[in-house]
């Protein structure tokens, strides 16, 4: 449920930002060069705000579908982020940045400016880096290359120093020790031979000062170690000491590694649904599909016939196929279109028999008288006449065109 509202939260945030970006009346251009580059600077923290809700959500949620709308996303805003840096690097002419004003603004730390590592682009990419890791150390050993395999956990020399230090310290203290402990039993020892020797006492206040000295230079001695050790961390010439993490924190951990696990098998699960749906489908629902896309197919050559009067012909592979006969397309439509082919077919015709008049005149002139009499025996058909059987384009056509202005 957090990481559905961390997703709401953060597409609100990308909605504004697109209306910010491209607001309805187009703004005044800009001159002054830092009013642009505070726009910009504005737009990349945000969007580097949203970038890491979306990265922590992709890493976390479980839900497939939902980690591919997210992926998708994630990926867009990574290319924003990437073009307002380049617009930020032209506008400056310097891969470095103060955005000193605009954390203030927008109520900041310095952390916020750093870009996080997706989680994903290491783990996606964890098993081909394992397989070639592996691949490689095969052929360097059968090359000879590796004689043996030695797991050497390196330390480094100030962390090594330390250690041996410990170690000395430890050596001579217990040294000290012993001695001091044959002091002590050869004092009891002189002590008891001169038990009548008075026992002399102390004053309570010099003995209290003598431990509020004590205490003091033990508890400024901690806070001068504590202090230098951490100057030394912060100048980087010591490592961090890694604290034990907490018991939340761990449980924190434990919950992460498994909803990853259950990322896993839920893609798993679904790659396996994808191709039991697609088998269910083509061998339950493909019998019923097929049977209705071959009844619209007829249907359309049926209410092609009624509103043409003939049969059109099946749309060819360039035009599509059958998927033409599926577009949202009334018969009026489709009438009008066998129309146009119709008339370009006719003129195309026209053209033929003019090139074969230009052609033929003097084959026409001897031939006509035999045309005379053979036009007077069919009782005095012309081209242009229904019987003829050129004329059927024609005559179809004026028929088409009534049909449809009667509709």
């Amino acid at each position: 449920v957090s990481y559905t509202r961390m997703w709401v939260q953060a597409h609100g945030a990308l909605e504004d930002l697109l209306v910010d970006e491209h607001p309805p009346t187009a703004p005044r251009p800009l001159k002054d060069r830092l009013q642009v580059f505070q726009g910009l600077a504005t737009f990349y923290l945000k969007y580097l705000q949203i970038f890491r809700s979306l990265e922590a959500v992709y890493d976390q949620i479980v839900h497939p579908q939902k980690r591919r709308m997210v992926r998708h996303v994630l990926d867009g805003v990574m290319g924003r982020i990437l073009e307002l840096k380049n617009e930020m690097v032209e506008l400056e002419f310097s891969e470095f940045h103060y955005f000193d004003d605009v954390l203030q603004d927008l109520k900041l730390t310095p952390e916020d400016l750093e870009v996080p590592i997706p989680q994903y682009f290491v783990r996606e990419r964890m098993r081909v880096l394992r397989d070639r890791e592996k691949m490689l150390a095969h052929v360097m050993a059968k090359g000879g290359h590796i004689e043996q395999e030695v797991n050497i956990t390196l330390t480094s020399h100030s962390r090594t120093v330390r250690v041996l230090q410990v170690c000395e310290r430890a050596r001579q203290g217990r040294l000290r020790h012993r001695f001091m402990k044959e002091i002590r039993q050869a004092e009891e020892e002189g002590s008891q031979a001169k038990s009548q020797t008075p026992i002399s006492t102390l004053d309570p206040d010099q003995a209290a000062t003598r431990i509020q000295k004590v205490w003091r230079g033990y508890s400024q001695r901690k806070r001068t170690r504590r202090e230098r050790l951490e100057e030394m961390v912060f100048l980087g010439m010591v490592e961090q000491q890694q604290q034990r993490p907490s018991v939340a924190q761990l449980k924190a951990q434990q919950v992460e590694t498994t909803r990853r696990l259950v990322q896993e098998e839920n893609e798993a699960e679904y790659q396996r649904a994808l191709v039991s749906i697609k088998e269910s489908v083509r061998t339950v629902d493909g019998p019923d599909l097929r049977e209705t896309l071959q009844e619209q197919i007829r249907q359309w050559f049926i209410e092609c016939r009624d509103a043409t009067g003939k049969f059109p012909d099946f749309p060819n592979a360039e035009d599509g196929g059958s998927t033409a006969i599926f577009a949202q397309k009334t018969p009026d439509q489709v009438a009008a279109e066998l129309a146009a082919k119709e008339e370009e077919k006719e003129k195309k015709r026209k053209d033929n028999t003019n090139k074969d008049k230009k052609g033929g005149k003097d084959r026409k002139d001897q031939k006509k008288d035999k045309k005379g009499k053979s036009k007077q025996k069919k009782g005095g058909k012309e081209d242009g006449e229904v019987g003829s059987d050129k004329a059927w384009p024609i005559v179809a056509h004026v028929i088409k065109q009534t049909r449809l202005g009667g509709q």
